[in-house]
């Protein structure tokens, strides 16, 4: 590796490095992570964006959906991933109830999540409904990550996790969406569960960075949720899901291994005691 390649992966990335990855055609790495040694993990790995996403409410507290989680506690785990970070672009999400229906409170919001976590930028689920939201955080100084598809926050009104804009009428909006959100200054975009195709077409006819999750290939980056991809999770199998571990295996014979030592007194041994 080159002395200026090598500099270039150490640099701290920020959102106008993304604009550059994708104007030379070089993929964006984005995985989840809600807590301090996981994020030195993941960071020290290289990873180019870490979401501190409200999938927290799934995955670290145990809810069906991801619309309990509140505002409080996606800044103490924004806080804890901040803390670990120093190279990625760290997101956080605001939840569920933070910025739907009220700008001046989505603003208020996004502030909270800025000097309470010390992360980079926050993203929001939404297009058109949630246009004076996003203007108003992005007049702040805060940068936007926007997420359009399968948005899970809207869960309810979907009524299902089937993928997103099949229809025409609802694929024309996505797109329109997109270009709103990129018009109003949103510096990337998230496109969760939609066709492939699709994804594509939006992906080439904005300028902004768009990462997906279930999404195709010919997008500009992937995101995936931490304890899915390294098999933390297994009840959740989606198809464009692919499992890099199977930590849940391994995990559970070291928990195991460790009872089954300190039942027959070897553990500790001699060598592990003052």
């Amino acid at each position: 590796m080159s002395v200026a390649k090598r500099d270039d992966d150490m640099r701290k990335v920020t959102t106008h490095r993304l604009f550059e990855m994708k104007q030379r055609g070089e993929k964006i790495s984005m995985l989840t992570a809600y807590d301090y040694s996981m994020a030195t993990l993941i960071d020290q790995a290289g990873m180019d964006v870490i979401l501190v996403g409200d999938s927290a409410s799934n995955v670290m507290a145990g809810n069906t959906t991801t619309l309990p989680i509140t505002l409080d506690q996606m800044i103490y785990h924004g806080r804890s991933v901040a803390k670990a970070v120093k190279r990625a672009l760290v997101v956080v999400d605001l939840p569920f109830g933070s910025y739907q229906g009220n700008s001046k409170e989505a603003l208020a919001s996004a502030i909270r999540v800025m000097k309470e976590t010390h992360a980079d930028c926050i993203k929001l689920e939404g297009g058109s409904e949630v246009r004076e939201s996003i203007e108003r955080i992005l007049c702040a100084g805060i940068p936007v990550m926007g997420h359009l598809g399968l948005t899970p926050q809207s869960i309810n009104k979907f009524g299902t996790y089937t993928v997103r804009a099949r229809e025409e009428a609802e694929a024309q909006k996505l797109v329109e969406d997109a270009h709103l959100l990129e018009e109003i200054g949103c510096f990337a975009l998230v496109l969760e569960k939609i066709p492939a195709a699709l994804a594509a077409r939006v992906a080439k006819e904005i300028r902004i960075p768009v990462i997906g999750i279930g999404a195709g290939g010919d997008v500009d980056g992937q995101v995936l949720v931490m304890h899915d991809m390294l098999g933390i999770n297994q009840g959740f199998s989606p198809r464009f899901l692919r499992r890099y571990a199977n930590l849940a295996e391994d995990i559970t014979h070291a928990v195991q291994q460790y009872i089954e030592d300190v039942k027959r007194c070897d553990f500790p041994n001699e060598k592990e005691q003052y």
